[in-house]
């Protein structure tokens, strides 16, 4: 699919990501990423902030006109996977790698703003690019915010964009509401009593317990859940037990909870915990619950999904402009807190392409991207701002 990306433009925005490729850091270690960002900003002549939340980096676009001020936000971390991709610009750095496609995000960015600080002249209002640490679980998002990133100007709209290989290249998803879910871990350590294998009335088998809790947290989903709305209970770990014929006193299990409802996000830690120590209880076990809260539903502002549909549609054209549940998974995203304080959207680039292989999911160690995805990512991102504050 052609866009109206020059070619000169083009080479920059894949040797970016490539580069970003070849030298991967994880959350909060993000210096060289972050550093190559703050000084093509520097570069652009936008006065740069860096340090803001550990390792991330904002620039500002002020154009002198009075207007909104819109975020574009990036994410920079890898992840802790070795790289399996017989690829030139593969990982060179042993048991990292970026396999959920962030080095795109940087070298999209980072192209976004080369191209809205070209016309200046003729936007109005402020841009804040925002180059975020550690969205892979280190809330990377939340560090940013408290560190005042939205304010100062005060943010009055956010866009994020993430590469998808659940999605065909030349596709987008853009959906009006929750379309990525909350993410919640959990840790369960059981204590019961343990003893003999063919004794086991004189115990409180850990195994057995954990196994009952395990049964019991499905019903949160299967009876506690309106059935109109989308929840994950899943039990990822399960560890108990040093020899066949010994009982265990203990037993740790681990997992995750998913939704996409704020409202059923707030209410099922205390849903969660009552189960679990109603079935501790009811067996004579003790239990320690540690519950962690990662990141809240991603929800985007109607308003501003429609916004990114309309341009996305005169890039791709309506038929590629996907609004269904297609668009949406249970995925997490940190993205989430910055669209909880600031209506905004956060959409979908098709990176897929079955004919050049790059079918593997994200966080495998196969992962790629089909790079035609580049363009189109920075074409409807610089469209979305410019629209935004040309309404504004």
């Amino acid at each position: 699919m052609s866009t109206n990306i020059d070619s000169d433009s083009l080479n920059k925005l894949v040797r970016l990501r490539r580069d970003f490729h070849r030298n991967p850091e994880l959350k909060y270690s993000e210096t060289r990423t972050a550093s190559i960002a703050a000084e093509h900003l520097r570069s652009l002549g936008l006065p740069v902030q860096t340090g803001i939340g550990k390792t991330g980096v904002v620039g500002l676009l002020e154009t002198g006109r009075l207007g909104k001020t819109v975020l574009v936000r990036a994410d920079m971390d890898a992840l802790p996977v070795q790289e399996e991709n017989d690829v030139e610009y593969r990982s060179q750095q042993p048991g990292r790698m970026h396999a959920c496609g962030h080095d795109g995000h940087v070298a999209i960015a980072m192209m976004v703003a080369e191209t809205l600080v070209s016309e200046r002249d003729s936007l109005t209002g402020n841009i804040k690019f925002v180059f975020q640490p550690a969205e892979e679980g280190g809330n990377g998002a939340l560090a940013m915010i408290d560190d005042g990133v939205l304010e100062n100007p005060k943010v009055d709209a956010t866009f994020g964009l993430h590469l998808w290989n659940g999605m065909d290249v030349g596709q987008i998803g853009v959906y009006p509401g929750s379309m990525m879910a909350s993410v919640d871990e959990f840790e369960i350590t059981i204590t019961g009593k343990g003893g003999h294998g063919a004794i086991p009335h004189q115990t409180i088998d850990a195994v057995v317990v954990g196994s009952q809790i395990v049964n019991a947290l499905q019903t949160i989903v299967s009876r506690n859940v309106d059935p109109l709305e989308a929840a994950v209970v899943t039990v990822g770990t399960f560890n108990a037990g040093t020899a066949f014929n010994v009982i265990s006193e203990t037993a740790t299990l681990t997992g995750t909870v998913r939704t996409f409802s704020k409202e059923l996000w707030e209410e099922i830690p205390n849903l969660f915990k009552r189960i679990v120590k109603g079935v501790c209880d009811s067996m004579g076990a003790t239990v320690d619950i540690n519950y962690i809260r990662l990141c809240m539903p991603t929800i985007n502002d109607p308003g501003m999904a429609g916004l990114a549909h309309q341009v996305a549609a005169s890039v791709v054209g309506e038929a590629n402009v996907i609004s269904t549940n297609a668009a949406r998974t249970m995925a997490g995203e940190d993205m989430s807190s910055f669209l909880e304080k600031v209506p905004g959207c956060f959409f979908f680039v098709g990176s897929r392409n079955a004919s050049k292989g790059f079918i593997h999911p994200h966080h495998s160690p196969k992962f790629d991207i089909d790079e035609d995805a580049l363009p189109i990512g920075l074409e409807i991102m610089t469209g979305i701002v410019r629209r935004y504050l040309g309404q504004n």
